[in-house]
């Protein structure tokens, strides 16, 4: 999730809901709220720590933050220097779990309907253009709040959101020359933006399950067009087009999207059987 948090055009919430930790992550992030801050202050720290499936969190976003920190870098080079088989790849880790995703649901007229909106919602905001500007102190907090909201919502990439806002590249900048106060106000953002919305998208799913995850699915539908690896200025372009100004890559772009297959069918799998082990000891 992290790796796929630094590039634009890719979720981290797409793998979450891709891999089938969406639900939980959303549930554990709701209840750090006031029963589990009564709880820490009352001495009940091993009650809190349950009460928010905490062992979960540390380790998810631990592995986030360590993703950000040690592929920053490795992630901007490669966006310029080799942006075909960075998108290669998260376009074969997408496109290879979407009909195990579908798959999980019943389909009918309205979650159709659903489905059709949030693809429609997904290609609007992809078709935005992204700004420049320098930015004062506060707008790392508003960038913050904004951006976790997207990071959180399947198909719509934070580090996208974050572009169109301006603030991808002062971002990128405090990350990697590890500026102190922007982090420090870009992260107080992050939390405050993901309290607030986690609570919507708990309650939405808690009363309109299929039709939530219908409306998310059909965003990360929607998103796959800004993962096409084929790229000039933001925008999808034909082989032709693309061959005209730059190497094609195709051979290599195949073996990058199928080697993003296999990943993600190896970690589907090693999902699967995480769930059968529950299912026996439970």
């Amino acid at each position: 999730m992290g790796a796929a948090d630094i590039v634009p055009g890719v979720s981290g919430g797409t793998l979450a809901l891709l891999l089938g930790i969406y639900e939980r992550l959303i549930k554990a992030i709701r209840s750090v709220d006031h029963h589990a801050i009564g709880m820490v202050l009352q001495g009940k720290l091993k009650a809190a720590w349950q009460h928010m499936d905490g062992t979960f969190l540390l380790c998810l976003f631990s592995g986030i933050l360590l993703s950000v920190f040690l592929l920053a870098n490795g992630v901007s080079w490669l966006l310029v220097h080799q942006p075909v088989l960075l998108w290669a790849l998260f376009f074969g880790l997408i496109l290879s779990a979407l009909p195990h995703l579908c798959l999980k649901l019943n389909w009918n007229r309205l979650l159709l309907v659903l489905l059709l909106v949030g693809i429609g919602i997904a290609l609007a905001i992809g078709r935005m253009q992204p700004v420049e500007l320098e930015p004062e102190l506060w707008m790392y907090f508003v960038a913050g709040a904004i951006a976790i909201c997207a990071m959180i919502l399947p198909g719509i990439s934070g580090s996208f959101i974050l572009l169109l806002l301006g603030m991808y590249a002062p971002v990128l900048l405090a990350v990697t020359e590890l500026h102190l106060v922007p982090l420090v106000l870009f992260a107080s953002g992050c939390v405050v933006g993901l309290l607030s919305f986690s609570r919507l998208l708990s309650c939405l799913l808690a009363r309109y399950h299929d039709a939530t995850l219908a409306l998310l699915i059909g965003v990360v539908i929607g998103a796959m067009y800004r993962v096409w690896p084929w790229q000039l200025a933001g925008s999808p372009v034909s082989f032709a087009t693309y061959a005209q100004q730059h190497e094609l890559q195709l051979g290599w772009a195949l073996l990058l999207a199928v080697v993003g297959i296999l990943l993600m069918q190896g970690m589907l799998r090693l999902e699967r059987q995480q769930d059968s082990r529950d299912d026996v000891s439970n």
